[in-house]
């Protein structure tokens, strides 16, 4: 697996001294690329410092940490559940853990449920509107997949899931 890793990666670290089957879940759930939970990260934690608050406000920002590794994870195992086959056709997406055989569908599967199940205790952490915007947004990041194969413009898509808490939030401080 290791001669397969793309140039961008942080594999060649920690991840490297892994034993195969925790390596193909981390580089399956993407942790080798920590540029996707920062995008969902920095703007939550900036969100909740601005709110003010003070240290008291530290435990939530923790909970988005988690929840921005856990769930950006999920999305990316989402995305290779459904792109198997394609992924194993394209140069550039073959060597990916499902795509290669490095790792089973059914394992793949019990591996995005458990980062779902920690990203619902994040979920529960949040006041009830934050819940309800949180599980509004799984429709966006569940079709993204599908979108490349509807339109030449995917990414545009993933911009909306990216972007998706800050429509909400201007939206309800307009609302007041």
């Amino acid at each position: 697996m290791s001669s397969s890793i793309v140039p961008d990666t942080q594999a060649r670290g920690l991840l490297s001294r892994l034993p195969n089957t925790p390596r193909g879940l981390a580089l399956l759930a993407r942790f080798d690329r920590p540029i996707g939970w920062w995008l969902l990260f920095w703007p939550g934690a900036w969100a909740v410092a601005l709110a003010g608050g003070g240290f008291v406000r530290w435990p939530l920002i923790l909970w988005f940490l988690l929840g921005s590794i856990a769930m950006r994870g999920a999305g990316c195992v989402f995305n290779d559940i459904v792109d198997r086959d394609l992924d194993a056709k394209v140069a550039r997406t073959a060597s990916r853990p499902l795509a290669s055989g490095a790792i089973s569908l059914r394992t793949a599967w019990l591996w995005l449920l458990a980062l779902c199940a920690v990203g619902l205790i994040v979920l529960l952490q949040l006041r009830p509107y934050a819940q309800v915007v949180a599980l509004a947004s799984l429709a966006l990041v569940a079709a993204y997949p599908f979108m490349k194969r509807i339109t030449g413009w995917p990414q545009i898509w993933l911009g909306l899931v990216f972007s998706w808490a800050a429509w909400w939030v201007g939206a309800r401080s307009q609302a007041r």
